[in-house]
C-alpha cells in the first residue's frame, strides 16, 4: 500500500513513518512547509500533491487544516485516516460531507484499549442512571498540547451522552470556575490538566452516593497511536464512501 502523511514531519509524522514500513507499506510522500526529502520521501507543497502520490493519506496534523484536507482527498478519491484532535462543529460537519464521497475513518484516538474504553463507557452510562450517577471525565496531557478537553475526553463524553440518550452540548459542564452553584443532575464533567510529558491519561468516573465507578486509560508511547492508525489505512482500503471510526475497524459495533 502507498501511504501518504499529512504533517509527516512532526512526531506522529515519524512514528507513522516507521509503522508504516513495518507493516510493508511504501511511504510516498508527505506534507510539509520546506520542500525537499526526508529519508527518501518527498515533502510536497499541499493535500493535492500528496493525494495524486498514494493509496490513502493519515492525517494528525492540525484541525484547522482538517476541513479543507478532507474536501481535497475528496475530489480526488482517496481515503483518509483523519487523527487531529480539536475540530470545530464546523469542521465535523465537512469531514463527514467528504465522507460521502470518499472512506474517511475519524476517531479520537487509534489505540485499540481507548476504542474497547469507548464501547465500555456507553454500557457503562446505559446501565448506571444519571439521577443517580454524576458522570465526570479527567484528562492529563503534556504541557504543548492546545485543545482542551482533549479528543479522547470528549470521545468518552460522546460514548456516555449516547449511553443515556442525550446530546452532549446539551449537558457538558467544563472548566468550572468560582461559584459555579451545585452540579447539574445529568451533567457531564470535564477536568482538562497538562504538565510534563504525559502522553494521554483518561478516567470517566461514575459517582453514586454509595459508591464510584471508574474507567481509567493510560498511554504511555504515542506509538499505539500510529499502529492504530496504519491498521485503519489498511482496513479502509477498498471500504465504501462513508464515516468510520476505530470501533468499526475492530469489529466493535
Amino acid at each position: 500500500m502507498r501511504v501518504g502523511i499529512a504533517g509527516i514531519t512532526g512526531r506522529m509524522g515519524q512514528l507513522l513513518i516507521e509503522e508504516a514500513r513495518a507493516v510493508g507499506d511504501e511511504v510516498t510522500g508527505g506534507t510539509s512547509r520546506a520542500a525537499g526529502m526526508l529519508g527518501g520521501i518527498a515533502l510536497l507543497p499541499d493535500i493535492a500533491a500528496l493525494a495524486a502520490s498514494c493509496d490513502v493519506v493519515i492525517d494528525f496534523s492540525n484541525a484547522s487544516t482538517s476541513a479543507a484536507h478532507a474536501q481535497a482527498l475528496a475530489t480526488a478519491g482517496i481515503p483518509l485516516v483523519l487523527g487531529s484532535s480539536g475540530l470545530s462543529a464546523s469542521d465535523e460537519a465537512a469531514v463527514a460531507a467528504a465522507a460521502t464521497a470518499i472512506p474517511i475513518c475519524y476517531a479520537p484516538n487509534f489505540a485499540p484499549g481507548v476504542t474497547l474504553a469507548l464501547v465500555l463507557a456507553e454500557r457503562m452510562a446505559e446501565s448506571l442512571p444519571a439521577e443517580q450517577y454524576d458522570a465526570e471525565i479527567v484528562e492529563m496531557h503534556h504541557r504543548q498540547k492546545v485543545d482542551a478537553p482533549s479528543g479522547t475526553a470528549i470521545g468518552l463524553g460522546r460514548a456516555v451522552a449516547a449511553g443515556r440518550g442525550v446530546d452532549l452540548a446539551d449537558v457538558t459542564e467544563s472548566g468550572r470556575d468560582g461559584h459555579t452553584g451545585p452540579r447539574r443532575t445529568g451533567a457531564i464533567g470535564f477536568a482538562a490538566l497538562r504538565g510534563g510529558q504525559v502522553v494521554g491519561e483518561h478516567s470517566l468516573i461514575f459517582a453514586g452516593a454509595s459508591e464510584h465507578l471508574v474507567l481509567t486509560h493510560r498511554s504511555f508511547d504515542r506509538r499505539v497511536y500510529a499502529t492504530g492508525a496504519v491498521r485503519a489505512a489498511h482496513w479502509l482500503l477498498g471500504r465504501a464512501p462513508g464515516l468510520y471510526d476505530m470501533r468499526d475497524v475492530l469489529n466493535l459495533r
